[in-house]
């Protein structure tokens, strides 16, 4: 069973690479619209979605989906447009609603980011290096960071209701979060809404830190890939 995996925001890519090479199974990390070798496009879900559909497509037409932050977003949303080609879906750190307050933080957050770019860029890199030093933040900002996309996204991710895609979603879901990540807020109400789900916590860890340990990661990843379904439901 192939496995795609989608990037947070402002990333690409290649934050996946450590995971990647680890794996014994093909993937795929595609950048999404505005992101990577797509910085300058616009950002939609609509268009994001149709990024990780034609990459599933190209690998076979079936595959377990991967995401972290607006990648577990974009992957929920996905499985819900996509159900045929979603073979199941680990969704980490993505299990807060959208929309409220945690919304408008972003928004204002996005707008500075939005300000000076490639300043908020160069703060982004010396945020992850500190947050993940060694390959692992290398790799988060080796395919190059695109704060200047952030309000686009903000706005995109504040318009989908996750919770019912996921209840539309008939396929395997894993979420997955960091014990200390805030995104955690409403995960059980995401749980309840998966046809077949289960909730693992990665204790000590928090939004980014999921990814502290690839070879972790990579287990899990190749584990659920065995798990998922290989035909339509």
């Amino acid at each position: 069973m192939p496995i795609v995996f989608v990037h947070g925001i402002r990333l690409s890519g290649t934050m996946w690479s450590p995971v990647r090479a680890l794996l014994q199974v093909p993937s795929a990390a595609p950048d999404l619209p505005g992101h990577g070798v797509r910085r300058g496009l616009p950002y939609d879900t609509e268009a994001a979605c149709d990024v990780v559909a034609e990459v599933i497509t190209g690998l076979g037409g079936r595959a377990l989906v991967v995401g972290l932050s607006l990648g577990g977003y974009v992957g929920i949303a996905t499985a819900a447009r996509h159900p045929d080609l979603v073979a199941g879906l680990v969704a980490m750190g993505c299990t807060a609603r959208p929309g409220g307050a945690g919304a408008q933080a972003y928004r204002v957050a996005g707008r500075l980011a939005a300000r000076d770019p490639e300043f908020a860029n160069r703060v982004s890199r010396f945020a992850l290096r500190r947050m993940l030093p060694g390959p692992t933040g290398e790799a988060m900002i080796e395919g190059g960071l695109s704060c200047e996309v952030v309000p686009a996204v903000v706005e995109a991710v504040a318009k989908e209701d996750p919770i019912a895609s996921l209840a539309g979603y008939p396929g395997r879901v894993w979420l997955v979060n960091g014990a200390r990540d805030p995104f955690r807020a409403d995960e059980r109400e995401f749980l309840r809404a998966c046809a077949d789900g289960s909730l693992t916590h990665v204790q000590g860890r928090g939004h980014l830190t999921v990814l502290a340990d690839p070879g972790r990661v990579a287990r899990f990843v190749e584990e659920a890939a065995r798990q998922a379904s290989p035909c339509p439901a």
